[in-house]
Formats: structure tokens, sequence, C-alpha cells
């Protein structure tokens, strides 16, 4: 398989979920700023390669056409589930339900397993970093306790005690 072939495919999926050309990988070569690109190495392998800065951040070596379509798509759907989020933001809801939940649809109308994959990826964070519905007005709330000077620890009780952990 060509990286010309595998742009085609990528393409061709991208229309489906109309997602934006700019959140698309860059074939054989990198523009850095963390955007994503694809590589054939001399054994075949597709290698999916982020550089930040001029250094490589993360690579991802397979084999399997799937798993590489699989990282794009997370990348890409997970930037579209972010914007989608901002544009219909409910302040006493933890954003992360909305953008899941975004991505989880997006990646199922590619591939069902997508879907699957990701809402257990999704699933796995959670156990450790559960919802939090009162972050977003937690955070507004202390940025107005800061500006009138009070201590941190100060902060911290007064805005937990108006806006609670679930």
């Amino acid at each position: 398989m060509t990286l010309t072939e595998i742009e085609n495919i990528v393409n061709q999926l991208a229309e489906r979920i109309n997602a934006p050309t700019n959140l698309l990988p860059t074939y054989g070569y990198s523009t850095d700023f963390a955007h994503p690109h694809i590589e054939i190495d001399n054994l075949g392998l597709f290698n999916y390669v982020i550089i930040e800065r001029g250094q490589e951040y993360n690579r991802k070596i397979t084999s399997d056409l799937n798993d590489l379509l699989y990282w794009i798509f997370t990348s890409v759907t997970f930037s579209m589930a972010c914007n989608y989020e901002l544009k219909n933001r409910i302040e006493e809801k933890d954003c992360r339900r909305i953008m899941f939940e975004k991505q989880e649809e997006l990646l199922g109308l590619l591939k069902k397993d997508w879907e699957e994959k990701e809402r257990k990826e999704h699933q796995s964070i959670l156990l450790n970093n559960p919802f939090d519905d009162l972050a977003g007005l937690r955070a507004t709330y202390c940025e107005e306790l800061r500006v009138k000077g009070l201590s941190e620890s100060e902060i911290d009780k007064i805005a937990y005690k108006k806006y609670p952990e679930n």
C-alpha cells in the first residue's frame, strides 16, 4: 500500500463525517506543530508520527491498516468533538460528557467497532477521572475569588463548598 492509497482512503472516510481537511494528517512529511503525519517505513509498516517543535513527540507503528485509520480518526474526531462541545456547551455539565458522546458518534459513522473501542477508552479515563459537572462553574467562581485577593486554600474551601464534586 502506498501513501497515496492511504490518503485516498482517509479522504473518503473524512468526507463521511465532514471532517475539516486541516485536521487530516500529512503523508510522507511533517508540518510540525504536533500535526500528525503518516510514513511507511522500509519494512512496509505504517507509522503515525507527531513532531512538536522539531522533536518527535509520538510514533505508533503497525502493520494493520485498520489500526492506522483508527489512530488517525480518533485524533480527527477528538478535535471535531471539542469544537462541537464548545459550540454546544452546557455550564452545569462536565464538557467531556458532550465531547465523548460526539466523538463516539462520529467514529461509529465510520466503523462501529471504533465507536465501541473509543467508548471503552472513555470509560477507562472516567475510572480515574470521573465526570465533575460543576467543574466549570467552580473554576469561574475560583477566578472571582482570586480577584478578591483570597488565598488558594481559602478559595478551594469556599468554591468546593458552593460547587461540590459529584
